[in-house]
């Protein structure tokens, strides 16, 4: 692996330091029709860190991706992308024995979009090693978010294992459980390793299906509850129509979802973790930080990309005015 490229963004403080996926989004510009259909394509920015990172840098902080990429033009694109949206590449490491990961995707809204990952024999982002963490920018840095794909295989995994002892659970660290079972032997296996990166992690966040996974629980406020037992201080399930839950030990929060129409669902969850970066950096109440964050995923759904469909503060605002919804106490808030 080689280091980056001298034409990062200039020197900051990296507030935010992301780890995990980035790659190329090959998204259909016909909807409706199969991949075996369509004629046109539009190039984009993905994989879900990088998203996080991109929609956490649109929303005004200094923000920094450790990754990988190939020796290839698509990996020449990923960085200049992330250059151009704000996002510190000084960190994403050239795979030169790994291309550049492409994802396909069809487009069936409201809720059908499935995924075409090109990511063999494997990707750069999962050849990230430990040597490759630089400890200082771990520590320093106000939020450190991790994902569980990063936990897949090895060396990310090391990788990751090593930013987290290197981190000792300073400021919020995050670990967003982003379950992808094609990069699973087994649902058992995933959930060994996400549960080995809970013990470092302050806040926990995934939908009803990877909250399972880590936690073998089905019911939301089961989840939740073995999720702070593991010992995260914050616990976010998304549930989808059911809106999205936030569990601390005392207090739980619930706000329900912004109907919106969909366009394209896959950036949401992103737009969501970029918002609630923001949104716990800013020190705002948990009932805020759910609101701001289920607009930012509304917005984005009703957009074809996800990288460049990152809301501003002020689009997140405007969404709230006109469609913000009141969050509703959960009917065990007051337990402690």
């Amino acid at each position: 692996m080689t280091g980056a490229s001298q034409d990062a963004l200039p020197d900051r403080p990296a507030e935010v330091l992301v780890m995990g996926r980035c790659g190329v989004d090959v998204y259909p510009l016909q909807t409706g029709v199969g991949l075996e259909d369509v004629e046109t394509f539009g190039k984009f920015l993905g994989g879900s860190a990088a998203n996080v990172a991109v929609a956490a840098a649109r929303l005004g902080h200094g923000v920094a991706l450790v990754s990988g990429v190939g020796d290839d033009p698509f990996g020449r694109f990923v960085r200049r992308e992330l250059r151009t949206r704000g996002v510190d590449d000084r960190y994403v490491v050239v795979d030169p024995d790994n291309l550049t990961p492409v994802t396909f995707c069809e487009v069936f809204p409201p809720d059908d979009f499935p995924l075409y990952f090109y990511r063999r024999p494997t990707a750069p982002d999962l050849r990230v090693r430990p040597e490759d963490v630089d400890p200082g920018a771990v520590r320093d840095a106000d939020l450190l978010w991790l994902t569980g794909t990063g936990l897949s295989a090895e060396p990310s995994r090391s990788a990751h294992l090593a930013a987290l002892e290197a981190r000792e659970r300073r400021g919020c660290t995050v670990l967003d459980l982003d379950h992808r079972p094609m990069f699973w032997p087994s649902v058992e296996a995933a959930r060994e390793q996400v549960q080995r990166a809970l013990a470092g992690v302050t806040v926990a966040v995934g939908n009803r299906a990877e909250c399972e996974v880590a936690t073998g629980e089905s019911d939301p406020d089961r989840a939740a509850d073995a999720l702070l037992a593991a010992g995260v201080e914050l616990a976010v399930v998304k549930q989808g129509p059911a809106g999205v839950m936030a569990a601390t030990a005392d207090q739980r929060v619930v706000v329900p979802p912004t109907p919106v129409q969909v366009v394209n669902g896959l950036g949401a969850g992103d737009a969501f973790g970029g918002s609630l970066v923001h949104g716990l950096l800013s020190g705002w109440p948990l009932e805020q930080v759910l609101r701001a964050a289920n607009a930012a995923g509304a917005i984005v759904a009703s957009r074809l990309e996800c990288s460049t469909a990152m809301p501003t503060a002020a689009e997140v605002e405007a969404f709230l005015a006109a469609h913000g919804a009141a969050p509703r106490p959960h009917p065990e808030a007051s337990r402690a």
